[in-house]
C-alpha cells in the first residue's frame, strides 16, 4: 500500500514514515504546495496525508484539484488548524478524514487503515474469494484454510490487484506500486516481473485458482467474477 506524506514539518513527516513502515506502507514525500500538486495528479496513492498549510499554496486546493480529475486516491487531512469550518469544506471537498494535530501515529494509521478498507474492500476486514482469504488486520493468507507465507513486497501486490480487480494494471503502475516515485529512475521492469512470478509460484502450490491473468504487452488483470 503506498502512502504519501504532504507535510512541511521534516521530523514530523520522518515519525510518520518510520511508523506507517512498520505498519507495511511505502511512504513518498512532498514538502510544498507544488511538489504535491505534482506528485498527487501524476501518480496514484492508498491514501493521500495532506497537511493544509504548505510552503507555496493552500492544501484545500489541492483537494479541489483531486476532486476536478475525479481522482479516487483515499484522502486524510492532518492539520494544526482545527477550525469547524476547515473541517466540513474539506470532507466536502472530498477528503475521507480530518485528524488534527498532534495526535498519535496509531490512531493516524487505524484511520488509514480504515480508509483504505472503505475505498478499496467495501469496509471488510476479511476479504474472500472461494479458497482465497485474506485477513487485513492479521494479515495474512489462507488458501483452503492453510497458511501461506508471502514477503511484504508480494502481500501487498496481492492486496492491490485484489483492491482493483477486473482492471488491466500496467507494469508501469505496478513498478510505482512496488518503488513509488523512485520507478521513474528505473531502467526496466525486471523487479516487477520477479515479485509477481514470486506471487504466482506461492499461490499456485497452494492450491489457489489462476486469478492473476497476463495481459500480453499491456500488464496484469486480477479476474473475480
Amino acid at each position: 500500500m503506498k502512502i504519501i506524506i504532504i507535510e512541511d514539518e521534516p521530523e514530523l513527516a520522518k515519525s510518520i514514515a518510520d511508523y506507517l513502515a512498520s505498519e507495511n506502507y511505502l511512504c513518498e514525500f512532498a514538502t510544498s504546495f507544488h511538489e504535491a500538486l505534482e506528485k498527487v495528479t501524476t501518480y496514484e496513492y492508498n491514501c493521500i496525508l495532506l497537511d493544509l498549510m504548505l510552503p507555496g499554496g493552500d492544501g484545500m486546493s489541492i483537494l479541489e484539484e483531486l476532486k476536478k480529475q475525479n481522482k479516487q486516491d483515499g484522502v486524510i487531512i492532518i492539520s494544526a488548524k482545527n477550525a469547524l469550518d476547515d473541517k466540513i469544506k474539506g470532507l466536502h471537498l472530498g477528503a475521507d478524514d480530518y485528524l488534527a494535530k498532534p495526535f498519535h501515529l496509531s490512531e493516524l494509521a487505524a484511520r488509514i487503515y480504515s480508509v483504505i478498507r472503505r475505498r478499496q474492500f467495501a469496509n471488510a476486514n476479511i476479504i474472500q474469494q472461494n479458497e482465497l482469504q485474506i485477513d487485513l488486520l492479521a494479515k495474512t493468507l489462507l488458501i483452503h484454510n492453510t497458511p501461506v507465507v508471502l514477503t511484504k513486497k508480494e502481500f501487498g501486490l496481492l492486496l492491490f490487484f485484489m483492491g482493483n480487480k477486473n482492471r488491466v494494471i500496467s507494469k508501469n503502475a505496478l513498478a510505482e506500486h512496488l518503488s513509488g516515485d523512485l520507478a521513474d529512475m528505473l531502467d526496466n521492469h525486471d523487479f516487477v516481473y520477479a515479485h509477481i512470478k514470486n506471487l504466482k509460484k506461492k499461490l499456485t502450490e497452494a492450491g489457489c485458482e489462476n486469478y492473476l491473468k497476463t495481459v500480453y504487452g499491456t500488464g496484469y488483470k486480477w479476474e473475480n467474477d
